[in-house]
């Protein structure tokens, strides 16, 4: 966590207030909404930060009307996230000292910091916010690990890992990573990632994972050895939460060593190749995405459903197929750890987690 802030004399907030009334709920999507949920998932930091940014909209009038227009859209868009990044961005620079000084903890001037950072820089907020968000949080690799260990108790064959979303590819590192999960030590021993979400529930199932390829796609890949993409993702995370920054750095080094596969393209196109291409016998195939459904339209969605009933009517117990996915459900009260398997095409949640994977609460499997 962040050091505890000095006290700093502070104006009072001179922008409008756009909060809604006393005793009723502020719009679904609005900056105060996102600011709720993002206290609730653990940073009271950024969930400061975007009730200042709703005060003091209006100093970047372009982006103002950028974010207004989003509507109830905003949450699943993940506007909260690009705004936070956008500012970080900034502070991380150094372009706005007085920002600087917010995410460092030296003081708690929000509105003065975040006034001064939209009025002076509205064209790089705009510019973040006309971007899809790329957390590529390493935390979650817990989850889809825990998936991993199913598949292996149930089936006990070697993956091969096709993951949309990718990003930079850090997870398609997952059999790099050491992890603690529920007291069950997996992954490679003395790895520079380690990954131990707390954990509520029974165990997951003490299977070794073999991961013998592992392939990716990304609008945008980011480049590992490229200080521009990293400096991106380091936006990304939220400033009172260190340890996902040394999870990052750790994740970035091993990238550097074994550079992941990330192609560029679009999800739909990419995965109906993918999955076209003959299953090598004794192979799992796995299809892994996490907090990536929520940025696909409907077709996209759709047409990968249907790829993925396809490919699964042609699995067999000797070439089988899963998806692991890590996404909201469909009203945004919960994360779910979803597991799907062909042939069959049993489908289920084997565990509820916390956003970007603080803890796991493993529902058995």
């Amino acid at each position: 966590m962040q050091p505890e802030h000095p006290k700093t004399m502070c104006t009072a907030p001179d922008g409008p207030s756009l909060f809604a009334p006393p005793g009723v709920a502020p719009p679904a999507g609005s900056l105060h909404h996102q600011s709720l949920v993002m206290r609730a998932v653990g940073t009271p930091f950024v969930a400061d930060l975007l009730l200042a940014v709703e005060r003091q909209l209006d100093k970047a009038p372009r982006s103002a009307a950028v974010i207004r227009a989003w509507g109830g859209d905003a949450a699943s868009s993940a506007v909260a996230m690009r705004i936070n990044a956008a500012l970080h961005a900034l502070a991380r620079r150094g372009d706005v000292p007085l920002l600087s000084g917010l995410y460092a903890g030296e003081h708690r001037c929000f509105d003065e910091a975040v006034a001064l950072a939209l009025a002076g820089h509205d064209d790089v907020l705009l510019e973040w916010l006309h971007r899809v968000p790329q957390t590529n949080e390493i935390g979650r690799a817990a989850a889809l690990h825990a998936g991993l260990m199913v598949l292996a108790r149930d089936h006990g064959h070697a993956f091969e890992l096709l993951e949309i979303g990718a990003s930079a590819g850090l997870n398609l590192n997952i059999a790099r990573y050491a992890y603690d999960l529920g007291g069950v030590p997996a992954g490679m021993t003395g790895s520079a990632v380690r990954i131990a979400p707390r954990w509520r529930g029974p165990p997951p199932p003490d299977a070794p994972v073999t991961v013998r390829a592992a392939r990716g796609v990304d609008l945008d890949p980011l480049d590992v050895n490229d200080p521009a993409a990293c400096e991106r993702l380091a936006s990304f995370i939220f400033a009172d939460q260190p340890d996902r920054q040394r999870r990052l750095d750790g994740a970035l080094t091993i990238a550097r060593q074994h550079p992941p596969r990330v192609d560029k393209g679009d999800a739909a196109s990419w995965l109906a190749v993918r999955l076209a291409e003959p299953m090598t016998d004794g192979r799992h195939r796995v299809v892994l995405h996490s907090m990536v459904m929520q940025y696909l339209g409907t077709q996209d969605r759709e047409a990968i459903e249907a790829m993925l009933a396809q490919a699964g009517r042609a699995a067999t117990d000797r070439r089988p197929l899963a998806c692991i996915g890590f996404e909201w459900d469909r009203g945004r009260t919960r994360v779910e750890l979803r597991l799907r398997t062909w042939p069959g095409g049993e489908d289920r949640v084997i565990a509820h987690c916390h956003p970007y994977g603080a803890w796991i609460e493993w529902q058995g499997a």
